[in-house]
């Protein structure tokens, strides 16, 4: 101490002195009035990045504020080279701190507004460990940043981690890749406790997710289970988020119908859809000549993605368009091919068709 003071007058003391003090009750200032503002904010918005923030602050520390207040006071004093390394380090190791416990702050305050909008606990343990991971690589990078800050030379360490970690990843890639399979069904949520979900040819209803498998009941009363990993390189059709059912089908007409009533069929199909309140009607149109019938293509969009009132509304609307044909006196088309034998009188090359047959004999 005694080497400082031929160095620093009394007035670099005063000055080095105020700049501390001054310079930590402002940020302590600083710091109650982003409390304080954040949490207003978090009240009246009902913002979550707001009451992040808010939790966030409140894990500032004044030891932290005090040794950035302690190093800008220092810049006011000469000082030896090694006191200057010792001050800035000090004030880097703070800060490092600092960001480590904001960050974790963070990670617990999330971890805790997920726990409470998410009520399964499949996906509550899938959460536990992916915050358990996270504040892990928080603090173990913190830790390496606090030694490389005070002159230890982590890139052996640094190496023989890597090393270390490539090696437990190789030997357990697979439940690896189903754990992190399982983190991001859990942050991106294709489908949830309860979905109905068609993966492949499977399908069934979610009921659980863990941390290697997802299992299904599927319409039979089995259990279909997955490996997490080979459910997302999957193609997955989620029917629970539907917000309705585009519903298409055939309309089989016999040959020979009239052509004034194969006219008058879109328009009686549109009526009878139309005139129901829970779907809409999109068309109807004759569309194709069948090898044994005149077809007709039907489209409307059921209001709601339940499969039972579908079904109601689908079955309805098929028996009023069978009564429809019935009054109209309109065939449906039965699958049959009409085969001819050739009697020995007949030509070689096959009979004319019968209207080029009377144009023949017409000019004879």
């Amino acid at each position: 101490m005694e080497s400082l003071l031929p160095y620093n007058h009394f007035e670099n003391w005063i000055m080095a002195l105020g700049v501390t003090v001054g310079s930590t009750a402002l940020m302590y200032f600083v710091r109650c009035f982003a409390i304080r503002k954040t949490h207003q904010l978090a009240q009246r918005a009902s913002t979550r990045l707001a009451e992040f923030v808010s939790k966030m602050l409140h894990t500032t520390y004044i030891t932290f504020l005090l040794c950035i207040g302690v190093y800008l006071g220092s810049l006011f004093l000469v000082l030896p080279a090694n006191y200057k390394i010792i001050i800035s380090r000090i004030a880097v190791a703070a800060l490092i701190l600092q960001l480590a416990v904001w960050a974790d702050a963070g990670l617990r305050a999330w971890r805790a507004q997920f726990m409470d909008t998410h009520g399964d606990g499949a996906r509550k343990a899938s959460s536990l460990i992916m915050f358990f991971m996270l504040r892990l690589l928080t603090w173990t990078v913190a830790f390496l940043m606090l030694l490389d800050n005070f002159g230890f030379n982590i890139t052996t360490l640094v190496a023989s981690l890597g090393i270390g970690g490539i090696a437990v990843a190789l030997a357990t890639q697979n439940i690896l890749g189903d754990l992190f399979a399982s983190l991001s069904i859990m942050i991106d949520k294709p489908f949830e406790i309860g979905d109905f979900i068609i993966v492949g040819d499977a399908l069934g209803a979610v009921e659980y997710i863990g941390l290697k498998t997802t299992r299904l009941r599927g319409l039979g009363g089995e259990q279909i289970v997955f490996s997490n990993g080979d459910l997302l390189k999957s193609r997955i059709h989620n029917h629970k988020r539907m917000q309705s059912r585009r519903v298409a089908f055939n309309l089989r007409v016999a040959y020979g119908t009239p052509d004034a009533q194969m006219a008058r069929i879109p328009q009686m199909v549109r009526d009878i859809v139309a005139a129901r309140d829970d779907v809409d009607f999109d068309r109807a149109h004759f569309f194709r000549y069948g090898e044994w019938s005149l077809d007709f293509e039907v489209v409307y969009h059921f209001k709601s993605p339940d499969y039972n009132p579908h079904m109601d509304a689908q079955q309805a609307i098929l028996l009023e368009i069978y009564r429809c044909f019935e009054r109209e006196r309109i065939q449906f088309a039965h699958p049959l091919s009409v085969i001819r034998v050739a009697e020995p009188s007949d030509p070689a090359g096959g009979w004319l068709p019968q209207s080029l047959a009377q144009r023949e004999e017409v000019r004879h």
